[in-house]
């Protein structure tokens, strides 16, 4: 994946239709997650559509998120929410301003309200995930 600035810069020259089409693009990107991992206790609740996220811990401590949806806009902003936060410490994912780096992006005008709802839920969950491997 590429960095959360550089596709901040090309995001901003797109046209709605190239916007929907770059985030589905960068949904087709995540790794893929495996089906055995999509369960109810990796279901994000709040989401108009099924979204998945299941951490997992890297040997240096670092975390490391799978996530899918079963829509594929939706897959894409799960992408930039990962950009914010993958392979980082838990320390610094409990400390970014996760809205704040997606605000540029400009999600909840871009898009309709039930895409975007569950972007706070996903968002609580990594922070809650994060808090837990802190210390």
């Amino acid at each position: 994946m590429t960095n959360l600035a550089d596709l901040q810069e090309e995001y901003q020259f797109l046209d709605a239709d190239d916007r929907y089409r770059l985030l589905i693009d960068l949904g087709r990107a995540l790794e893929p997650m495996p089906d055995a991992l999509k369960t109810d206790a990796t279901l994000v609740r709040g989401c108009s559509a099924a979204v998945w996220v299941y951490p997992t811990v890297l040997d240096d401590r670092r975390l490391h998120f799978l996530a899918d949806s079963n829509a594929a806009i939706t897959k894409g902003i799960i992408a930039l929410v990962l950009l914010t936060v993958q392979d980082q410490p838990p320390a610094e994912i409990a400390a970014v301003e996760i809205e704040e780096a997606l605000a540029p992006f400009d999600l909840r005008n871009q898009l309709s309200s039930n895409r975007t709802q569950g972007i706070p839920n996903m968002i609580a969950l990594i922070r809650q995930t994060a808090g837990r491997y802190t210390g």
